[in-house]
């Protein structure tokens, strides 16, 4: 008879930090980490996967390519290469990361997982408890130890992201279907789906994009609009989209902003609702502030859409056992359907006793204030405004740590 799995035993070992303790090695926690090192502030990083930004390097496709230009999407302190094309690729983003990292001397601790963080007003200290990540999968066949750490420090940065964890809608005959059926990070590439009809659920930017990558591929891809989507050119007037909204918002209200851009794509993209594709009656950069919800910048969906080679469709009702039923009673067969539901943050799980962030996942309050909350935490990359965004929670953070951490350096408060 195979032996049985055994218990793990566990101990228990607190360390006393001076520095913060940043839970998470993606951008925002490299970002955060560099900006405290420039004001000669230390700081410790746990990761729990086995390498940095663990969402981009395994859990994006292969064709992905940034869609704002480089210096929208660089990190503080440190620009991409020159040589590097306007649009990096997910490769490049990635060695552009482990460079910043090296480049910072930014050394996480990987292969651990924070399983609970909460304030202990007593000792004006964030606890976070730490395991080790599990590395397999195969049974225990004799008794482990597991060495739980708790870090206490007076600074807790939060920088695992909004996108922490997939999410996939319940949707009614799921169980019933017989083809793949995957969430977008875990597809890679269209070479599988070759001749094959493919229901892409989500019409964002990582659905379209699939939408095309398949298409390259010789798949058939159907893109179910489940409601209203602003679809803008990537570039207008010689330079990013991006780029020109931001200019504009300098000197214009979002809502004149707004009705530019719209102008602007009808005249370059066309009525994208000839295609299935209807706007929401508040504009992109309203609608973004709103309820965050990203406008889609067009890597090439829009043309293949025209072509008849992306087939749009309405919202699934259900699954089949062969395909789906939609809204508007029409049914077809798939041979795979591809989750492009988005992503949640997993931060109330493990963040306790704090009501600082909404049912949905969010920092309750706007940035910056949004950035720092009660007792020496700090947020960062949570404002919806991507990779920006991250950049300036993390500028902002650091420099409100560093100037607390001199206060108490000064007064020999940080000997714990």
């Amino acid at each position: 008879m195979p032996m049985s799995a055994q218990p793990s035993r566990s101990t228990r070992r607190i360390s006393i930090m001076r520095c913060p303790i940043i839970v998470g090695a993606g951008p925002s926690g490299l970002a955060v980490a560099a900006s405290l090192g420039r004001l000669s502030v230390p700081s410790i990083i746990l990761e729990r996967s086995d390498g940095i930004a663990d969402l981009w390097c395994h859990r994006t496709y292969d064709r992905l390519n940034l869609h704002l230009p480089k210096p929208f999407c660089q990190l503080p302190h440190l620009p991409f290469p020159a040589h590097l094309p306007t649009y990096p690729s997910k490769d490049h983003f990635l060695d552009y990361l482990h460079r910043y990292a090296d480049h910072f001397s930014l050394r996480p601790l990987f292969g651990c997982t924070v399983t609970d963080a909460r304030f202990d007003e007593a000792a004006s200290l964030w606890r976070s408890s730490r395991s080790p990540s599990s590395s397999s999968s195969e049974p225990l066949t004799e008794p482990r130890e597991l060495e739980v750490v708790e870090f206490a420090s007076p600074w807790l940065v939060v920088a695992t992201g909004e996108n922490a964890e997939p999410v996939v809608p319940e949707i009614k005959g799921a169980q019933a279907f017989m083809g793949s059926l995957l969430h977008s990070s875990e597809y890679k590439s269209g070479v599988e789906y070759r001749g094959k009809r493919v229901l892409v659920i989500g019409c964002g930017n990582s659905g379209m994009e699939i939408c095309v990558d398949l298409c390259e591929h010789g798949a058939m891809p159907f893109m179910s609009v489940r409601s209203g989507v602003h679809v803008l050119p990537r570039e207008m007037l010689g330079t990013s989209t991006f780029g020109v909204a931001m200019r504009l918002l300098k000197w214009l209200p979002t809502r004149v902003v707004d009705r530019f851009l719209l102008i602007m794509a009808k005249m370059i993209i066309g009525d994208t609702e000839k295609y299935g594709l209807k706007r929401p009656k508040m504009g992109p950069l309203e609608l973004k502030n709103k309820t965050g919800k990203t406008p889609v910048l067009d890597v090439g969906a829009l043309s293949l859409i025209k072509a008849g080679k992306i087939k749009t469709v309405q919202e699934v009702r259900s699954l089949t056992s062969n395909g789906a039923k939609f809204v508007d009673g029409e049914e077809m067969a798939f041979d795979s359907v591809v989750f492009a539901t988005g992503y949640k943050t997993n931060v109330p799980f493990w963040l306790k006793d704090t009501d600082l962030f909404s049912a949905e996942g969010k920092p309750k309050l706007p940035f910056p204030s949004g950035c720092s909350g009660e007792n020496g935490i700090y947020f960062v990359g949570f404002t919806g405004k991507g990779l920006l965004g991250a950049s300036a929670d993390a500028i902002e953070a650091a420099l409100r740590i560093s100037q607390r951490w001199t206060s108490l350096s000064k007064n020999r408060d940080l000997v714990l």
